[in-house]
């Protein structure tokens, strides 16, 4: 797919729309929105955007998201408790991602999203008196769809969206960014714990153990964690 860098004009009436949001939306929830979808239309071959931040909870939780694909790819990055959002998010660096397939930094999100339409990412994250309070991401079906460009777009967008999220976060977002990833990592403890009972129990790599509990979560309509967390408990988790 050909990159095409965004004109000028186009770039400033983008960012001009985001600032607005600031002072024309009364409801967060949709000025959220508004801004996803912002993002979506203004980066060439984005097919879904986003933005994590911590719920009332201290749980990272994906809000604004455009399209499923954001939200079941962002879940699998907090059940996991790694990915290019979280990265972002915890680095306070944006994160580019020319192919899932074969970036290395991430192996079991990788493996998680093989089956979901994403091939390129970008995830930048959300500045607000110092502190990363979240992170804004695209995602595209194609390969190398990304530049330097497109993350110096998201960058401009971080700014202001920081802005427009910082006043549901309250003073404590520093303790319960910590808080939240004590969640995260307990989450992807236990979803290892349950491979490794898998692995042990079918004599599989790790990766197709991982398959294996992706696949019975969807088929039980239930999260990674859950079943996780029954196969741990001596449930039969890896039965139909």
């Amino acid at each position: 797919m050909t990159k095409k860098q965004l004109p000028l004009d186009e770039l400033s009436g983008a960012i001009g729309r985001i600032l607005g949001l600031l002072l024309t939306e009364e409801k967060v929830d949709q000025a959220v929105q508004n801004l996803s979808q912002a993002i979506k239309e203004s980066v060439p071959g984005t097919i879904g955007a986003g933005v994590s931040i911590l719920d009332s909870q201290a749980r990272r939780t994906s809000t604004g998201f455009t399209d499923s694909i954001v939200e079941q790819a962002d879940h699998l990055q907090y059940e996991l408790g790694q990915g290019p959002c979280l990265t972002a998010w915890a680095s306070e660096e944006s994160v580019i991602i020319d192919d899932v397939r074969t970036d290395p930094r991430w192996p079991e999100w990788s493996v998680a999203v093989s089956e979901l339409p994403i091939r390129s990412v970008i995830s930048a994250p959300l500045m607000a008196n110092g502190h990363s309070i979240g992170a804004i991401k695209i995602y595209a079906s194609e390969p190398s769809v990304f530049d330097a460009a497109a993350v110096s777009l998201m960058e401009l967008y971080a700014s202001p969206a920081a802005t427009l999220l910082a006043h549901i976060q309250s003073a404590e977002t520093p303790k319960r960014i910590s808080e939240g990833l004590q969640t995260a990592l307990h989450s992807r403890d236990l979803v290892n714990r349950a491979c490794g009972i898998l692995m042990e129990r079918h004599k599989i790599t790790h990766e197709r153990a991982l398959q294996q509990l992706i696949l019975q979560a969807r088929n039980k309509s239930q999260s990674l964690q859950e079943v996780s967390a029954e196969l741990v408990a001596g449930i039969p988790a890896d039965r139909n």
